[in-house]
This record gives structure tokens, C-alpha cells and sequence, in this order.
């Protein structure tokens, strides 16, 4: 009887075992930002990312889950912490960030890459960007990343905002909606925004294109090896020519993933706030 019940204790010792937290944890995380564009909820994200997350997983032959970090925050603690195993986010100073301060490491970025588009009504007088020195200036919000990125370029350009009529708004959405009600004559987006993919449709037309930067960059912990890095660096190369790869490239937004942009990650982190 003694021996029953020691072997019915083993069993049940392994299956808590099999069921333990610790196994529960063995899979990596993949964790989305979609910065103030998106508007999805976390099943929508993992619906659209899910399949990016199983070719990495097929790389490292591990599950690979997808988590979306809805708050800035959170995206910046799970860096912290290394919760997160693998970060895909917009803006590019988070992932940037987390190279610099949290070990970090360069995987991919999105093709094309990102710029500052400063735009005006399509029958504006504006011709050059130095035309818009003294207008009424239309800006995504003053933390935001984008916001920084055009400020720089203007500086850059010889027009500094701090002596400028300059209205701040939470969305880029709402950039078109106050030059269209003649809120103001000039405005500032992301190349990748919803509102520069109708530009047209909205009467609006591109003024000046800033310099570009990485876009939407893909970082990995700083636990794998550079062998594991490169392996999945060469998975995500060949997704294009994969069967259902141009459809999971479709699905996130993007024409295809750079690999060769580290040096220009390692420069913006340097200068990501």
C-alpha cells in the first residue's frame, strides 16, 4: 500500500511538473505597439501579427506569443523588466530606447522606410518649405515622436518652431481636419500614417520630405546568441519569397524587412529622448 501511494505521489509530482509555471513561461513573447494610430484590440492584434510571431518561432523552434502593448508604459517597463522577448513598435524611439538602456538587440526594420512630411492645401501658395516661415503650423502632439522628428527637420531647415504659431493635436487624424477647415496652413504627419495614405483625397499635397529613419524596427533580448539572431534575420529576408509570406507582410502594414540597418538604429538611439 506504501509503495501505491509513493508511486501515485511521484505521478502526481510529474504531471504538476508538466503544468508548472515554469513551463507555462518557456514560451517567448512578441510584444506590438502600434504607437496612437492603431485603434485595434489585443485579439485583432494577435490576429495580424500572430504568423510573424510563428516564423520567428519556427527560427528558434519555440512558441512565440503575441502580446499587444496598448500603453507606452508598458511597453517601456516590459523592456525594463526583459519581459518581453522580442518588441515590434512605432514610434522607432521605444525599440531605439530599448537598445540603448535595456541590452536590446537590432533584428530588422520595416521597408520603406519612415520621414516627417510636412503638407499643405493642394491650392496653397506655399511652394518651398521656407515659405512657411510665420503660418499657422499644425503639429501631432508635443511629446510624440513624430513631433520631435519634424521639429528637428525644421530646425535643421531654419525654422524654429518655438517662434512660430504652432497648434498641438493628440491624433494626426486631426491634422487634415484643420487645414481643410482653414485651421491652419501648414501641417506635419509620418510618411506611414493613415492620413498620408489619402493626402489626395483629403486636398492636401507634400511640401518638404524630411530625412528618413528606421520605421517600425523589430529588437530582440539580449539572451540570444548572434547565430540565433542571424537565423532569424535571414527567415525574415526570405518572407517575401515564402509561400504566405507576402500576405503576412500585407497584414502588418509593410513592403518587406531590412536587416541592414543596425548602425542607423544604433545612431537614432543615441539621439531617441
Amino acid at each position: 500500500m506504501r509503495h501505491f501511494s509513493l508511486l501515485g505521489g511521484l505521478c502526481m509530482a510529474a504531471l504538476l511538473t508538466f503544468a508548472s509555471p515554469v513551463r507555462a513561461q518557456s514560451r517567448l513573447i512578441l510584444a506590438i505597439s502600434e504607437g496612437t494610430s492603431g485603434g485595434l484590440g489585443h485579439a485583432s492584434v494577435i490576429a495580424k501579427y500572430q504568423d510573424l510571431a510563428n516564423v520567428i518561432g519556427g527560427v528558434l523552434k519555440t512558441k512565440v506569443s503575441v502580446v499587444f502593448a496598448r500603453e507606452f508604459a508598458t511597453l517601456e517597463n516590459g523592456m525594463k523588466d526583459g519581459r518581453f522577448d522580442f518588441v515590434m513598435a512605432r514610434p522607432s524611439d521605444y525599440p531605439a530606447r530599448g537598445m540603448r538602456d535595456n541590452g536590446y538587440r537590432y533584428l530588422a526594420s520595416a521597408k520603406p522606410d519612415g520621414q516627417c512630411l510636412i503638407i499643405v492645401p493642394k491650392d496653397s501658395p506655399l511652394r518651398r518649405l521656407e515659405d512657411a516661415r510665420g503660418k499657422r503650423f499644425v503639429m501631432p502632439e508635443q511629446v510624440s515622436y513624430m513631433s520631435r522628428f519634424c521639429r528637428a527637420e525644421l530646425r535643421d531647415r531654419g525654422i524654429d518652431l518655438a517662434k512660430e504659431n504652432v497648434q498641438y493635436v493628440r491624433e494626426q487624424g486631426a491634422v487634415p481636419f484643420y487645414m481643410a477647415n482653414n485651421f491652419a496652413d501648414v501641417g506635419a504627419i509620418a510618411s506611414y500614417s493613415g492620413p498620408a495614405r489619402k493626402l489626395a483625397k483629403d486636398g492636401l499635397r507634400v511640401l518638404h520630405a524630411s530625412i528618413e529613419q528606421p520605421y517600425f524596427p523589430l529588437v530582440a533580448h539580449g539572451k540570444f546568441n548572434p547565430e540565433q539572431l542571424r537565423a532569424i534575420q535571414k527567415e525574415l529576408l526570405a518572407l517575401s519569397e515564402k509561400p504566405g509570406g507576402n500576405e503576412i507582410l500585407q497584414r502588418i502594414g509593410i513592403a518587406a524587412f531590412d536587416t541592414a540597418s543596425e548602425n542607423r538604429m544604433q545612431e537614432f538611439a543615441q539621439l531617441a529622448g
